[in-house]
């Protein structure tokens, strides 16, 4: 196996506005909404911390601190819960040592390929993974998170990796899907990127689903990117033009995911996984059948 430099640094990109969560979101970020009793974020920087990384770069814009808050020490919280004798385990999730946290201000909202570019000089010539908070990976049960599963595959092959899921081909224009090559596993080769392609036109029923490893070109392709979909300069785009130049593989997600940025995939969330724990699943079992009539 070839030595690789190893991933260790990941950027998260939460400097978007939420309106689809207003009112919610118009003094809380959408990145600290709960999934039961955890906020989005966090379950990111599990995943994160789970595959190995060492240090979280959030792209944030105004309004947004309280992201970085969440990952602070709140003396006035441990110590009054000390003084009651109550257990600071349940906070160390949220404990990060000095450096391990950096921000970045994305000023203006240019895309998610801005965004990224916004990192350019916290990832310097190192690959990087990117999370992104609104799509809430989950691993089978006493199986590895999507991150951990794309850096064990990275370890492997190198180059350029994105996570992707099967969907039922009818869902496969609300999506970017790849057009794939030969596949070894999990593991498909990708030979190109198609954004919300009609059904009839789609290569595969195979959707990015937002956990990327990347090389560092990528951001000197992102520094001369032109703006594409939406006015905006978009990731995908620089991606593809990477294409044929670096090895490019997409890494099948063995767990579920959940799109967060959605209210329906949100209440989705929360009740698939409030079901699914110890302290609480049974009696949100007997409460659903009850709402159900």
């Amino acid at each position: 196996m070839t030595s690789r430099k190893p991933i260790k640094k990941a950027v998260f990109p939460v400097a978007g506005l939420g309106t689809r969560f207003l009112p919610a979101t118009k003094a809380i970020p959408k990145e600290l909404l709960p999934i039961v009793d955890r906020p989005l974020i966090q379950y990111a920087v599990d995943e994160a911390r789970e595959a190995g990384i060492e240090q979280m770069i959030f792209v944030t814009g105004r309004g947004k601190t309280a992201i970085v808050e969440h990952f602070d020490v709140a003396y006035e919280l441990e110590t009054t819960m000390s003084e009651r004798g109550k257990s600071l385990d349940i906070l160390e999730p949220t404990r990060f040592t000095p450096g391990e946290i950096i921000t970045v201000r994305q000023q203006v909202p240019m895309g998610l390929g801005h965004a990224i570019w916004c990192a350019r000089a916290i990832v310097g010539d190192e690959p990087f993974a990117i999370f992104l908070p609104d799509e809430l990976m989950i691993g089978k049960k006493g199986g590895t998170g999507c991150m951990k599963q794309m850096v064990e595959a990275y370890n492997e092959v190198g180059g350029n990796l994105i996570s992707v899921l099967e969907v039922p081909r009818e869902d496969v224009s609300s999506y970017g899907v790849i057009d794939p090559g030969a596949a070894n596993g999990n593991l498909t080769e990708v030979r190109g990127l198609v954004e919300k392609p009609p059904v009839a036109e789609a290569p595969s029923n195979k959707i990015i689903s937002g956990r990327y490893i990347l090389q560092p070109e990528v951001m000197r392709t992102l520094e001369n990117q032109e703006k594409g979909a939406g006015g905006e300069i978009q990731l995908t785009d620089a991606m593809a033009r990477m294409i044929g130049n670096q090895p490019f593989h997409a890494v099948t997600f063995d767990g579920r995911r959940y799109d967060c940025g959605s209210k329906l995939g949100f209440v989705e969330a929360t009740l698939a996984l409030a079901m699914e724990r110890d302290d609480m699943g049974e009696e949100v079992k007997a409460m659903a059948r009850r709402l159900l009539g």
